[in-house]
């Protein structure tokens, strides 16, 4: 139990009706999570407006109601909160609650539209075989230390990170590396955390379904950095056009790194193949498992901010070399019919633009390149057509087929990408909605030395339609396909 004043230390209270020293068991924004002596946030969502269901909170426990709008009728014995913003509210009483966690370790926050993933997940792996004892929230898992917990969110609500955080500290962890969402930035999920520096990857098409405009979209993400503090420090892609502007407002100490520009950390690829890259950071020649541009720039921000978090470049560069792919992120295999297949999580214009410009650097073009590639329903419709364009323009051979449909039908999604294939890449293409029946035909149409990408879903093991998940596995799927067609 918690004290309610301590609680809302800091937050930005405009009126309390009611007794603030109360003891709280639990902070709750989903009434049907309220036990006796919660504290509910009503939170004006999307979808749903919290305030509706303050009544059936109360019903359930809630003594104290945190809220923008107070209701009509109030009930004596309860303490209501009024505040101008509920959910920057549920943030900041949530490290509150759990004695801001994030100031007893290094927070590292990072950003961007593509690569996020791999650069959390990599650097908590480094850190790792340092010899440290670290922390991840990922879109992929959570891990405290050694302790591995399922992830929701790429970045989960507040309540859930500060529990997380608070565990760390149990557990005596000194760093936590933290994918930070355009979404959960904007929705104030990051408010109150205290973050030892800020890493941006990029910035691409996406997220248009939920930002008005790119510019929204680019200025979310800058608020991050703005909000950084003077101790902290910045770490952008100074070959992104977007990356000098995440720096325009930021306290924090700046740092770049780049391919092309000019940058404290600038990266060289020396050599570019299926079994790895050989890359030259400044000064120093290092072998990596990773392939491709993208994952130069990837290496090149796990460098940099290891090397702004204390390490020295020797034991980092020992360290990458042994650095595997992250699932779901360029995971590959050869089948005994020379046949190779590439699962990757490309769901943006630009991600699917990288993946397959890489393979297309890299292979000798007397293959067939072979794509199966959707595009996920209830999400940004405008990048639908870009992506099969994209598809259409790099490969042999593209299957459009369903992604995570939801709750739209995946025909209509498809026909929507079909718009994007210019008239001489149309014989290329077929569409088969079951995809499985795609990876399939695709793995029939290989032959030895082809090259088979499947993109979009990566890590992910299931498919979502119409409301209901269903076990699917690209990476297993397409496997069993190789196996029993070289039986």
């Amino acid at each position: 139990m918690k004290n309610l004043k301590n609680i809302l230390q800091k937050i930005p209270v405009e009126k309390i009706i009611g007794s603030d020293n109360r003891s709280i068991s639990s902070i709750q924004y989903d009434s049907r999570s309220v036990e006796q002596n919660s504290l509910f946030v009503a939170i004006n969502g999307g979808v749903f407006d919290g305030h509706t269901f303050i009544s059936k909170a109360i019903d359930q426990g809630a003594v104290v109601i945190v809220c923008e709008n107070l209701p009509e009728e109030l009930v004596a014995e309860i303490t209501y909160i009024k505040v101008k913003s509920a959910a920057r509210a549920l943030a900041l009483m949530a490290s509150n609650y759990y004695a801001n966690p994030s100031k007893n370790l290094k927070l590292i926050g990072i950003t961007g539209t593509n690569g996020k993933t791999t650069v959390a997940t990599l650097l908590y792996e480094l850190f790792k075989q340092a010899g440290y004892k670290v922390g991840l929230i990922s879109t992929v898992k959570i891990m405290v230390d050694s302790e591995t917990f399922s992830a929701t969110h790429t970045t989960p609500d507040p309540v859930v990170i500060n529990s997380y955080l608070s565990q760390m500290n149990s557990q005596g962890v000194e760093f936590c590396f933290m994918e930070v969402s355009s979404h959960g930035i904007h929705q104030y999920r990051t408010e109150g955390l205290h973050f030892e520096g800020g890493v941006f990857t990029n910035l691409s098409h996406d997220h248009l379904d939920y930002h008005a405009s790119f510019a929204d979209y680019r200025d979310v993400k800058k608020s991050f950095f703005d909000q950084l503090p003077a101790t902290a420090f910045a770490l952008v892609n100074a070959d992104d056009k977007n990356g000098l502007v995440m720096l325009q407002n930021t306290k924090a100490k700046q740092s770049t790194y780049a391919l092309k520009s000019y940058a404290n950390y600038r990266v060289q690829i020396l050599e570019n193949q299926f079994s790895g890259l050989l890359l030259k950071i400044n000064d120093s020649e290092v072998w990596v498992k990773l392939i491709g541009d993208f994952n130069a720039y990837n290496l090149t921000a796990i460098y940099g901010t290891a090397e702004l978090l204390g390490l020295k470049s020797d034991e980092i560069l020992r360290i990458m070399s042994a650095l595997d792919n992250v699932n779901g992120r360029f995971e590959y295999f050869k089948s005994d019919a020379n046949i190779t297949a590439i699962i990757d999580y490309a769901h943006t214009p630009d991600a699917l633009k990288n993946v397959l410009e890489t393979i297309n650097t890299i292979r000798s073009k007397n293959e067939t390149l072979i794509t199966v590639v959707g595009c996920g329903g209830d999400r940004d419709r405008s990048k639908r057509p870009k992506m099969a364009h994209i598809a259409s323009a790099l490969s042999t051979k593209v299957i459009f087929t369903s992604d995570n449909p939801r709750s739209e039908d995946p025909d209509k999604i498809i026909s929507e990408m079909e718009v994007g294939v210019e008239a001489q890449n149309s014989k290329k293409t077929m569409s088969i909605t079951n995809r499985k029946q795609a990876i399939k035909t695709a793995c029939q149409l290989a032959q030895s030395n082809d090259i088979i990408l499947v993109a979009g879903k990566g890590h992910e093991t299931y498919q979502e339609v119409n409301g209901v998940r269903s076990d699917f596995n690209d990476y297993k799927i397409t496997e069993e396909f190789l196996i029993q067609l070289n039986k």
